[in-house]
């Protein structure tokens, strides 16, 4: 255990049903009356954004303006446009509704706003941001895998350069977060299992990175709990809400461990993955999850173990010899990954995820090695390590 370690989670949590309908009263309480409302197209199309916006319609708090132009891999630009839209229309503040990429972009604009700028690319690398002004934000997730409503971290595209940026404060998270099982109900049965297992590389990086501690770690095994006995059933039956609420409250535990104790080398490949060869963030973790575990091993015994029976149950893992049990629960993590699989048809390999060739994998290890989440990977990593763990995944 580190000798000093800090903590935070400042988001009031709103869990459950009809917690929706909690909205108009957050707001309120916030000062807010001309609330900015942000989504995608899809979410708009589907129906899922119109029940937020009957829930605030019903009490009296409609949205000043219905924003649903943000892309899959939002960017740099999105932000400022929206940024600009927010003070031309006199808004007093930001409800997201959406997975990763509509969340990470509304904090991107709340760092914006509340650092005055018109450029969020000013704030790149400033880790010490003064407070600045106060900008009422409340997120809903609509998918059960990033934890974005409870970090302190936005990841953003620069179309300049194809990668993807971190911006890192506290000031990018939410004063709420609405955790209710409708919000998932309609996600397909492939991006369930894809953004379940995301959640697991949260956790599983937040248990084992060189800056986990106590309080992180709690949160991180009761994510991997919920998530390996939920998972399953959220894929293959999606109405089931007693397993959708279940992975809300796992992607929302594993967001508060790794916001408090970083990711590692999954996640530091994934953003190089995704920023050279366009691989969704959620399939690159389900991918490399299990090689960065086996690279990790040597490192990783004694937190895999205790992973063990979490993901095999008691009595396999007791009968396990020790000396086995952290492979053990690498390839129970590739089980996992292949039961997913045969259920939606959930990619297991780079080259099953649209990656033609091994061309790119020496500009993906290039980024991946001045990624920050590889700092505190247990194990260091270099070019080469890197290049192994792609070929191994390809």
């Amino acid at each position: 255990m580190n000798a000093y370690f800090e903590f935070r989670n400042a988001v009031k949590l709103l869990c459950g049903e009809l917690a929706l309908e909690r909205i108009p009263s957050e707001l309120a309480a916030l000062g807010s009356e001309r609330p900015l409302l942000l989504s995608d197209a899809v979410l708009s199309k589907i129906g899922t954004l119109r029940l937020v916006q009957q829930a605030m319609e019903s009490e009296g708090c409609p949205p000043a303006q219905v924003y649903t132009d943000i892309p899959v891999d939002s960017s740099l630009e999105v932000v400022n446009r929206i940024a600009a839209l927010y003070r031309e229309l006199d808004c007093d503040a930001l409800v997201a509704v959406g997975g990763g990429s509509v969340i990470d972009t509304a904090k991107g604009v709340r760092l914006v706003l509340s650092q005055d700028t018109d450029d969020i690319l000013a704030l790149s690398g400033v880790e010490n941001l003064p407070l600045g002004a106060h900008v009422p934000f409340i997120v809903v997730p609509t998918t059960a895998g990033t934890g974005s409503e409870c970090t302190g971290v936005a990841v953003i595209r620069n179309d300049a350069n194809g990668v993807k940026m971190e911006f890192l404060s506290p000031f990018v998270e939410p004063d709420a977060a609405v955790i209710d099982p409708r919000m998932t109900l309609g996600l397909p049965p492939k991006a369930t299992a894809s953004t379940g297992m995301d959640a697991l590389c949260h956790a599983i990086e937040a248990l084992t990175c060189l800056q986990a501690n106590p309080l992180s770690s709690a949160y991180a095994m009761e994510a991997i709990r919920l998530i390996v006995r939920h998972l399953p059933e959220a894929t293959r039956r999606g109405s089931n809400r007693e397993a959708r609420f279940a992975m809300a409250l796992a992607s929302t535990m594993a967001g508060i461990a790794f916001s408090n104790s970083m990711v590692g080398a999954v996640h530091a490949i994934g953003h190089a993955l995704g920023g050279v060869c366009h691989v969704p963030h959620a399939v690159a973790m389900t991918i490399l999850l299990p090689h960065v575990m086996a690279y990790n091993a040597e490192r990783c015994a004694a937190d895999y173990a205790r992973l063990l029976p979490l993901l095999v149950g008691e009595e396999r893992a007791a009968a396990t010899l020790p000396a086995e049990r952290a492979l053990a629960a690498v390839e129970a993590v590739r089980a996992l990954s292949a039961r997913l699989s045969e259920l939606c048809g959930l990619p297991l390999s780079l080259h099953a995820a649209g990656v033609e060739n091994r061309l790119d994998f020496p500009r993906v290890a290039a980024v991946a090695v001045n990624d920050g989440a590889l700092i505190v990977n247990p194990r260091a990593a270099g070019e080469e390590d890197v290049l192994a763990i792609l070929n191994a995944a390809f």
